[in-house]
C-alpha cells in the first residue's frame, strides 16, 4: 500500500536508480503484499474468479531473470491482521460496485472499455493471492517466511540482525517507518524486443538484458537532507501522520476539498516543535480528531512499531525491544497466539484466516465479486455456512489454553454492517475434537489396503478423498482404522500417513463417515462421483464441492440471482432451464462461482483445523520440514475460475440458434469453430471435461435418492440428463 503522499513527493525529489548487477550475490527481502500489488494485472480476474493462472508465468519469468542476474530473493508475506481498520468492508465493496459497472458496460458491446473497468475494480487482494505466491514460490524452490503479524517489521528484523539474513529490502515506504535505511521500490528488467510473431505467445519469452536492466530505490538519509535536514524522528512521525495502513491521515491534512502534500505534512508537525502531543492538542476541536481519538491511535501505533512481534533467529516469538513493552501491547499489535501456532503458520502449513478470528475475535465476511446481493448467497454465508465457521473455531480453540475457550467472537457481514452475530467459544465446547481422535492409521495398513483396491486404483494417492472414500468400501477395514490417539507415543510420520488422517477427520466431521468408520449416506453419493470423475485433484474437488451444495439445497435450476444479466438468453423456457443446471453465464456465473468459492474456502478451513489439532495434540512426529508439502496435498487448496461454465454455456448457446441443435454435424462445427476463441487450452477436452462432470453429479444425485436424502426436483435431472445427451 505504502504512504501515498510520500511516494508522490519522493518520485521526483528522492528515487534513484542503479544498475541491478550491483545487487549480484545478494539476499533481497520482498514484501510479498507490495509484490502482488505491483505484478502485472489479469483484468479479468474479477469477472471469472479463481487464481489469475497467467500471472504465475510471469511471476516465474521475473524471478527467473532476477535470479539470472544474481539475486537471491526471499518473499515475506503478512500473517495476523494487526492494528485498526476503520472500513474493513470497503474496499470489497467498491470492487463489486465496480464489477457491476464493467458487467453492463460489456453487455452494451464494449468489450475494450469493460476490460478497462475490470481492470480497475481491482484484482484479488494480496491476501487473497497469498496462496497461489506459496504455491509457486514453493514449486520454484524460492524461500519465503510467513511473519507472525507484519512482514515490514519482519523483514527490518531480518536486515538489522548482526547476521544481516537480507542484504537489502524490496517493499513499500512504510518500511521506513520500521527504521529501515534504504527500500528498493521497483525492478525495471529490460528485455530484447520480440518479433511480431512472438508476441502474445506465452511459449515465447522475452530475452533479459542485464547490463540494461535497474531498479530503483530511496535512502532515508536523502530524504531527511532534500526535507531540510530535519531530524529523523520528525520525518518517521510525519510518515506516520501522511496515512498508511499502520495509521489514518491526520484529519487536518486529508479534507475531502484538500490533501495536503507530504512537504506540508512536514511543515505543519514542525510547527508544533516536531512532536504530536501538542499538534493534536492544537486541532482538538475536530471532529474527526476527536472521534478517532487520534492521539491515542498514534500513541498506539507507535508502540505498535517499536514492538513488534516478529520470528526471531532462534525460532521463538518476541517482541521487539522486549525489555521496554507496554504490558498492554497485545491492544498495539494484536493478541498473543501460542507459539507453535506461529510456526505452523511461518511456514505455509496453515492459512492465517481462522487463527485472525481467534485472535481478533471478529469474523468479517466480506462482498464477493458479483456483488452478493441475492438472498440465497446471503443465507449462505450467514446461516448455513455460520455452524461450520463455529465447529472450525471450537476444534482449534479446544486444543488452547482456556483464554481462547471462552472468548466472544462476533460475525460481522458487508450487507448488513449495523448487525452481527456473537457466540462464546465456551457454548460451543465441547468440541468435536474427541468424536474424531480415533483416526490415527499408519502408512503400512493404508499401503495394504490400496493393495486390495486392485486394478480399480494403482496409484491412488494415500492422502487424497477418493483413497479416503474408496478404502472404507471393505467394512473390516473401515473397523481396523478406529485406532487410539498417539499422545506422542509412536506419533504418525510421514506426509501420507498426517494428510490421509487428516482428510478421513474432515470426512467425519461432515458426515460422510460416521463414528464407526463406515460411510454413510452422503458418504456414498460422493463414493458414487468420484468413481467417474477420478482421483486427480481437481476433479476429487469438483466432487466433494458437487456433493456440499446439494446438499446445502444449491445445485438446482432455480433463477437464485434474478436481480443480475447474463443467463441463458436464447431458445425457450426449458433450454434456458436446462442451461442454468449445467452452469450459469456471465455476472450470474460469477454470482454461482462466489457461492462455491464460499463453501470450498469453509470447508478448507475446517480441514486445515483438523490437520492442526493433530500436530497440538501431539499425534504427529513435529520433527519434520515437509510444511507446505502438506499444505499442498490436502484437498481444496486452489481456487478454480469460471472458465469451464463460460466454454460449456457458448456451447451450448450456440446450438440454441441453430436448425437442428442435436445433429452431429452441427456440434462438430460448432466445436471446432469454438477452439478459436480459446487460446491456452483445448476447448473440446475442456468439454468432455464438463460432460464427464455432469454424469458424475447426476449419478451422485441419483445414489443420494436412492439412499433416502432429499433431492429437490429429481425429475428435472432425468430429463435434464437426457436433453444434454442430445447434445454431446
Amino acid at each position: 500500500m505504502g504512504i501515498a503522499t510520500f511516494d508522490t513527493w519522493a518520485a521526483t525529489r528522492v528515487t534513484k536508480s542503479q544498475q541491478i548487477s550491483s545487487l549480484n550475490d545478494s539476499v533481497v527481502g520482498i514484501d510479498a503484499t507490495y509484490y502482488l500489488e505491483n505484478s502485472a494485472k489479469e483484468p479479468l480476474v474479477t469477472a471469472l474468479g479463481g487464481f489469475p493462472l497467467a500471472l504465475e508465468s510471469g511471476i516465474v519469468r521475473e524471478l527467473k531473470d532476477l535470479q539470472t542476474i544474481g539475486l537471491r530473493p526471499h518473499f515475506v508475506f503478512n500473517g495476523l491482521d494487526h492494528g485498526i481498520d476503520d472500513d474493513p468492508f470497503g474496499p470489497s465493496l467498491a470492487s463489486a460496485t465496480n464489477n457491476a459497472v464493467a458487467f453492463e458496460t460489456y453487455e452494451s458491446n464494449q468489450a475494450a472499455q469493460a476490460i478497462q473497468v475490470f481492470r480497475s475494480s481491482g484484482t484479488p487482494t494480496p491476501a487473497g493471492l497469498s496462496e497461489f505466491l506459496k504455491k509457486t514460490l514453493h514449486k520454484h524452490g524460492i524461500p519465503f517466511t510467513v511473519a507472525p503479524y507484519s512482514a515490514l517489521a519482519q523483514l527490518a528484523y531480518y536486515e538489522k540482525h548482526p547476521n544481516h539474513f537480507v542484504d537489502a529490502i524490496y517493499g513499500s515506504s512504510e518500511l521506513f517507518l520500521y527504521g529501515v535505511e534504504k527500500v528498493i521500490t521497483k525492478f525495471k528488467l529490460a528485455h530484447q524486443p520480440q518479433d511480431a510473431s512472438e508476441r502474445g505467445n506465452p511459449k515465447k519469452t522475452p530475452q533479459l538484458v542485464p547490463e540494461s536492466s535497474e531498479f530503483l530505490w530511496i535512502d532515508r538519509r536523502s530524504c531527511l537532507e532534500e526535507l531540510g535536514r530535519i531530524p529523523s524522528a520528525l520525518f518517521a512521525d510525519s510518515l506516520l501522520l501522511a496515512g498508511s495502513k499502520t495509521l489514518v491521515p491526520f484529519p487536518p491534512t486529508n479534507k475531502p476539498t484538500k490533501i495536503y502534500p507530504f512537504r506540508d505534512v512536514v511543515n505543519l508537525l514542525a510547527s508544533s516543535g516536531g512532536s504530536v502531543v501538542p499538534l493534536c492538542n492544537q486541532y482538538s476541536d475536530d471532529e474527526e480528531v476527536q472521534r478517532l481519538d487520534y492521539l491515542d491511535r498514534y500513541k498506539r501505533a507507535v508502540a505498535g512499531i517499536r514492538h513488534h512481534v516478529v520470528i526471531t533467529s532462534e525460532g521463538d516469538i518476541e517482541a521487539l525491544d522486549k525489555e521496554n513493552a507496554p504490558s498492554d501491547l497485545h491492544d498495539c499489535v494484536g493478541q498473543r497466539l501460542p507459539e507453535e501456532l506461529n510456526m505452523y503458520l511461518s511456514r505455509g502449513m496453515i492459512r492465517p484466516r481462522v487463527l485472525n478470528w481467534l485472535a481478533s475475535g471478529t469474523i468479517l465476511i466480506l462482498a464477493p465479486y458479483d456483488g452478493g446481493d441475492s438472498k440465497v448467497y446471503q443465507d449462505l454465508v450467514r446461516k448455513q455456512l455460520e455452524p461450520l465457521r463455529r465447529q472450525t473455531l471450537s476444534l482449534l480453540a479446544d486444543s488452547l489454553n482456556r483464554y481462547y475457550q471462552r472468548k466472544e467472537i462476533t460475525t460481522r457481514y458487508w450487507f448488513d454492517p449495523k448487525g452481527s452475530s456473537k457466540v462464546n467459544i465456551k457454548d460451543l465446547l465441547p468440541s468435536p475434537k474427541d468424536s474424531i481422535a480415533s483416526w490415527n492409521v499408519k502408512e503400512d495398513a493404508m499401503l495394504n489396503r490400496r493393495q486390495t483396491l486392485g486394478k480399480q486404483s494403482p496409484e491412488l494417492p494415500l492422502g487424497s478423498i477418493s483413497f479416503a472414500v474408496r478404502s472404507l468400501q471393505d467394512p473390516d477395514f473401515a473397523a481396523a482404522t478406529i485406532t487410539p490417539p498417539t499422545r506422542g507415543q509412536n506419533p504418525l510420520q510421514s506426509r501420507d500417513e498426517v494428510c490421509a488422517n487428516a482428510v478421513w477427520r474432515f470426512l467425519q466431521l461432515r458426515g460422510y463417515i460416521d463414528r464407526q468408520h463406515q460411510l454413510t449416506a452422503w458418504g456414498k453419493v460422493l463414493d458414487s462421483i468420484l468413481s467417474i470423475t477420478g482421483s486427480q485433484t481437481e476433479q476429487e474437488k469438483a466432487a466433494l464441492l458437487a456433493v456440499e451444495l446439494m446438499r446445502f439445497g444449491l445445485l438446482n435450476a432455480d433463477t437464485m440471482f434474478s436481480a443480475y444479466s447474463g443467463a441463458p438468453s436464447r431458445s425457450n423456457d426449458i433450454d434456458k432451464r436446462n442451461c442454468m443446471l449445467v452452469g450459469p453465464l456471465s455476472r450470474h456465473l460469477l454470482a454461482y462461482h462466489s457461492m462455491v468459492s464460499a463453501v470450498q474456502a469453509s470447508m478448507r478451513d475446517m480441514l486445515e483445523m483438523c490437520l492442526v489439532t493433530m500436530f497440538l495434540e501431539g499425534g504427529v512426529n513435529r520433527e519434520r520440514e515437509d510444511w507446505m508439502e502438506i499444505a499442498l496435498t490436502l484437498p481444496l487448496f486452489d481456487e478454480d475460475s469460471c472458465a469451464l461454465g463460460v466454454i460449456m454455456l457458448h456451447y451450448l448457446d450456440e446450438l440454441f440458434v441453430r436448425e437442428d441443435p442435436t445433429s452431429e454435424a452441427t456440434r462438430e462445427e460448432i466445436t471446432a469453430r469454438s477452439q478459436g476463441w480459446v487460446i491456452y487450452s483445448d476447448f473440446k477436452a475442456s468439454q468432455q471435461l464438463a460432460f464427464r462432470l455432469w454424469d458424475a453429479v447426476y449419478q451422485g444425485v441419483k445414489v443420494a435418492n436412492e439412499n433416502g436424502e432429499y433431492i429437490k426436483d429429481i425429475e428435472m435431472w432425468d430429463e435434464v440428463d437426457q436433453w444434454l445427451v442430445q447434445r454431446r
